[in-house]
């Protein structure tokens, strides 16, 4: 008897495995009884056939680990779920044991949803948290790389078997991430798998942050999933009349927390910012663009040239530097605002 070959049967997905596992071990013994004559017979020919034993095999060549609903080390979290799966596939490694934040938003997202989603990771990661999101374009890879940039873990929950990267261009991304999947191997993405790998992003997170979504969004499946947890769910607030944060507002409107800043989702946790997070002021020409910058509220390269009788290329280049600092964001339409 087998419970990872009872998880690889043909027909048993998470609900009937689940009528299964209650039962204990014994359940093993009374498949039939359980989920018919039929299921029995295809449990039986899996077992007959080792698949199980293959199944280790194959994944252990490609560096991934399945572990089971069965298994001590299984995401404890993920067991909250009305329909955990059987098995799920990690490669790298997730101990869990610390807060986690899921951020996620728009394939489409926007310069600023990009770069708050990048600091957002990155304050994150820097205060010990870890970062979870689901590899996509847009606001996931942002989340992702900031997290990394912070020093901290980064989870990435695909709609894919773990080794079927998806987007493409994320495969040198996804090298340096953890990867999970309730997929198997092999397996490539579908329409369907999307949303059934966001109820994985819900409840692996203490938190959701929907940084950017229109009203249609996978974002919004992952906050409702995260709400019905009893998860925290903040958005991130955008212009009114931007169809891309409708969703995002709508979230708001209907009482999700205001994330408009990285300490807003570190207090949701009941943390503080990491002693790093306060940086000190720029000094020099870049400290005088910073303090023009937070006289202006937000302004275009040109302005602050003609405020600092500085040469465009000047400009262009401390604002890369207090980009990179974290003292200044990039604005939709070429303007800035300073941070801090």
């Amino acid at each position: 008897m087998s419970w990872l070959a009872l998880a690889l049967t043909p027909g048993v997905g998470p609900a009937r495995f689940l009528k299964v596992f209650e039962a204990g071990e014994e359940g093993l013994e009374r498949v039939g009884e359980l989920l018919g004559a039929e299921l029995e017979r295809a449990y039986r020919r899996t077992l007959a056939a080792g698949e199980a034993e293959r199944a280790k095999e194959r994944a252990a060549a490609s560096g991934v680990r399945p572990v089971g609903l069965w298994e001590a080390d299984y995401p404890p979290t993920l067991r909250h779920l009305a329909d955990p799966p059987p098995l799920v596939y990690l490669k790298g490694g997730w101990s869990g044991g610390r807060p986690a934040v899921a951020v996620v938003g728009s394939r489409k997202a926007q310069p600023w949803a990009l770069d708050f989603s990048e600091r957002l990771a990155r304050t994150l990661a820097e205060a010990g948290v870890a970062v979870v999101s689901g590899l996509a374009r847009g606001v996931d890879t942002a989340a992702h790389k900031g997290a990394l940039a912070g020093g901290g873990p980064t989870l990435a929950v695909l709609g894919s078997g773990v080794d079927v990267v998806y987007p493409p261009e994320n495969a040198e991304l996804a090298a340096r991430l953890t990867l999970m999947s309730e997929l198997p191997l092999g397996r490539g993405p579908s329409a369907g798998s999307f949303p059934r790998r966001n109820r994985l992003i819900a409840a692996l997170a203490d938190a959701v942050v929907i940084v950017q979504a229109p009203e249609k969004s996978g974002a919004l499946i992952t906050a409702a999933l995260a709400a019905e947890l009893g998860r925290e769910v903040l958005a991130v607030p955008g212009r009114p009349s931007d169809w891309a944060s409708r969703g995002s507002n709508r979230l708001l409107a209907d009482g999700a927390g205001v994330a408009q800043d990285p300490d807003d989702v570190l207090e949701a946790l009941g943390m503080a910012a990491a002693p790093g997070a306060d940086r000190p002021k720029p000094d020099g020409a870049a400290g005088a663009l910073w303090e023009a910058l937070r006289r202006r509220g937000e302004a275009l390269p040109d302005d602050l040239a003609l405020d600092l009788n500085l040469g465009a290329a000047e400009v262009l280049g401390l604002l890369t530097r207090l980009e990179l600092s974290g003292h200044v964001r990039a604005l939709p339409g070429g303007r800035y605002e300073a941070v801090g």
